[in-house]
């Protein structure tokens, strides 16, 4: 592209695509340098105790191995933010997988070998990992994630669900679930002296200095850390993990640069996880389908290690018009690794819970449950009570039911059937608020005509360089190839991770104002450029986190349509259409590789993906991609994403929303949905596994009396 006039909102392909797919693209574990050693952690393998003694004599023993680590010998470090980063600094241990040791050698095999012959005994005690929603130890917290209050209530919602003509009390549950990028965490650390460089898979370098500099008491100018590809995160890579904290510690130790990758066998107990949710739901609506009264309660479960509550029942306060609401979280602190982000925390499994349940009320109501929706649609946020900055969930609702053909369903429940097979459909809707932070940049004109523009941003796949090289050629009014952008790099200035949907929100902002400041000072600067360039900085601090008197979120909507084998069980999504709200979109190209990527998510989310918490071993079952299985080629078949034209002057000088998350939020419940039109069974707990469906269809089938299993 040469030209200026559509450089934002065209459809640009990737600037670092070719890299990854020649495999020239390095990422944190392939940073090679001269006397590189590798190194591979040792999880506990107890519940909950505390270790009582280590042998790392047989370790050391072996060819390759250089140093073993543990609490004993580790060096000391000043507390961290984040308690998770503790490794090695006691015996103690919270939970099964919590690195109680580390084995450093020349080659990954070595150190692999040498972790395994490290012996470590423990004094164990009891342990509880199981979540129920009458858990005594189950409480209200004073916030849930994300700084949300925990209990929200207006009006009488008891007594208005009492007087309700159409009445629902149900619940749902949402397993735990666990982000699997394609590249697992790792870290190659570098001490030059006092000089610390790190190569970390992370969301966000500037996170990962400050928890270095303070845990290893230095100053942040001493330490670079640099992301320069990332292969994905979801969340998991949003705040340092312990593979760079060790990965560190192994290099002042050695003398030398040593990479840690942790396996991915490890990943469930160490980098986070979508906490489970019991959900209970109490709509009451007139007979013509409009709420009167929404309760939605959330428990689910946090770590003894540090307190994160999954925000699920937020979705609630915006979504619609009940004149009576209350929400409310509850947590139980539990012998289980700390659960963390992953893709739309809250908001993802929230609206789970809160679309089938309004997909269960339309049915009660004998209300078609798009219409049913758009009866329900509020003027003003329904919790605050402040005026959508823009909303256009109705036309979202009303563009895909035309998209989808939703006017030809027959809205009775086992319509359609062809031999075996039961086909049906659903609808779902969707919401993410619009987040964005504070973030710095710096444009620069070069004497050779071009632009470089550095920004602390993190491409974690989403095509992040692609979007700021455009908001930059935009606001300076010059061709897309005339813009270099460096990323990810500490050392250019603060910004903020690449999550919660804010990234491009907030270093665009950065971007586009250090380019008008820059035009501003081309336009005064006479004659030819100096060597050095004339250069323009912003900081957004004060603009882009100032309160706003309105609600800024983003909408949509999903339909599915499934089949269900009644002889296997077996689900097969065969049609997905979101159609979405969200802001300008700057690169159709990237957007829809979102927003697509999210709905396969939210599909396996649906039908796939389950992990168990086994009670008397204190672990997850399902630790590789084996057990934990996300969805391949085979489960994906038409995956449509479309949006409508949203102009919203009160988000940023682009105009745009964050679509990274928004695609995943009720992708789920809408697979759920169809799944109960093709069967008239409401399933109300994910995954929609073959034996869950299966034996829902025998009991639907058994004769009434029948006894058997």
């Amino acid at each position: 592209m040469t030209g200026t006039e559509t450089v934002l909102g065209a459809p640009v392909e990737r600037r670092e695509g070719r890299d990854k797919v020649t495999g020239s693209a390095r990422y944190a574990a392939e940073h090679d340098a001269p006397g590189r050693a590798h190194a591979w952690p040792v999880p506990a393998a107890v519940a909950r105790g505390r270790v009582t003694g280590v042998d790392t004599a047989p370790a050391l023993a072996l060819p390759g191995v250089l140093a073993v680590l543990t609490h004993e010998n580790a060096p000391r470090l000043a507390e961290p933010q984040d308690p998770v980063l503790a490794v090695l600094q006691g015996p103690r241990v919270p939970h099964r997988g919590w690195y109680a040791g580390l084995v450093v050698a020349e080659t990954l095999e070595a150190a692999r070998a040498g972790a395994a012959a490290v012996r470590i005994t423990y004094e164990a005690e009891d342990h509880d990992v199981t979540l129920t929603a009458a858990h005594p130890r189950a409480y209200v917290p004073e916030s849930a994630n994300g700084g949300f209050p925990s209990v929200t209530e207006h009006g009488d919602p008891d007594g208005a669900l009492a007087s309700s003509a159409a009445r629902l009390d149900v619940e749902y549950r949402v397993p735990p679930l666990h982000n699997h990028p394609m590249e697992p965490h790792a870290s190659t650390a570098h001490w030059d002296g006092e000089r610390l460089t790190v190569h970390s898979s992370s969301q966000g370098t500037s996170a990962v200095r400050a928890e270095l500099a303070r845990m290893f008491e230095l100053p942040e100018d001493r330490i670079t850390v640099l992301a320069e590809h990332v292969g994905g995160g979801f969340g998991s890579k949003g705040t340092p993990r312990p593979d760079v904290v060790l990965a560190v510690m192994a290099a002042r130790v050695t003398g030398r640069p040593v990479t840690v990758a942790l396996p991915r066998r490890h990943l469930p107990a160490v980098v986070g996880h979508r906490a489970p949710t019991l959900h209970r739901l109490r709509l009451g609506a007139d007979a013509d389908g409009r709420l009167t009264s929404l309760v939605h309660e959330v428990t689910t479960h946090t770590s003894r290690v540090k307190e994160f509550v999954e925000q699920a029942a937020v979705p609630a306060r915006v979504m619609y018009a009940a004149p009576a609401l209350r929400t409310l979280h509850r947590v139980v602190p539990l012998d289980v690794p700390t659960p963390s982000w992953m893709r739309a925390p809250g908001e993802c499994p929230g609206m789970y819970a809160l679309e089938s349940a309004v997909d269960e009320l339309a049915c009660a109501t004998g209300v078609d449950p798009v219409e049913l929706r758009i009866r329900n649609e509020p003027e003003n946020e329904p919790d605050s009570g402040r005026p959508f900055s823009s909303r256009h969930l109705v036309e979202c609702l009303r563009e895909g039911a035309r998209r989808f053909g939703w006017q030809e369903r027959d809205p009775r429940p086992r319509s359609r059937a062809a031999g075996p097979l039961l086909t049906g459909s659903g609808v779902a809707a969707a919401t993410y608020p619009v987040l964005v932070s504070p973030c710095a940049a710096r444009a620069r004109a070069l004497p050779d005509g071009g632009f470089l523009v550095r920004v602390n941003a993190t491409d974690i796949g989403t095509g992040a360089r692609t979007v700021c090289a455009q908001i930059a050629a935009d606001a300076l009014g010059v061709p897309l190839d005339r813009v270099r952008v460096d990323v990810a790099d500490s050392d250019i200035g603060y910004a903020p991770m690449a999550g919660g949907s804010a990234g491009t929100a907030s270093w665009g902002w950065a971007v586009h104002e250090a380019c008008v400041r820059l035009t501003g000072r081309l336009a005064e600067h006479p004659g030819p450029l100096p060597d050095e360039g004339v250069a323009a900085d912003a900081d957004t601090t004060g603009a882009a986190d100032a309160e706003s008197p309105f609600a800024r979120h983003a909408f949509g909507a999903h339909f599915a349509e499934v089949t269900v084998d009644t002889v296997t069980g077996e689900v097969r999504v065969t049609r997905m259409l979101g159609v979405f709200a969200a802001g300008r979109i700057l690169n159709p190209r990237t957007a829809r590789s979102q927003f697509v990527g999210g709905m396969t998510m939210g599909l396996g989310m649906a039908l796939t993906e389950d992990s168990t918490m086994d009670p008397a071993f204190g672990d997850f079952t399902e630790s590789d991609l084996a057990s934990y299985h996300v969805p391949a080629h085979a489960d994906v078949a038409a995956v449509e994403a479309h949006w409508i034209d949203e102009e919203d002057t009160r988000l940023n000088p682009m105009g745009s929303k964050g679509i990274g998350e928004i695609g995943i939020v009720g992708s789920a419940a809408a697979v759920g949905n169809a799944v109960h039109h093709a069967t008239g069974i409401r399933f109300r707990e994910l995954p929609l596994t073959p034996d869950r469906v299966l034996t829902g269809l025998l009991e639907h089938e058994r004769p009434a009396g029948m006894l058997g299993t």
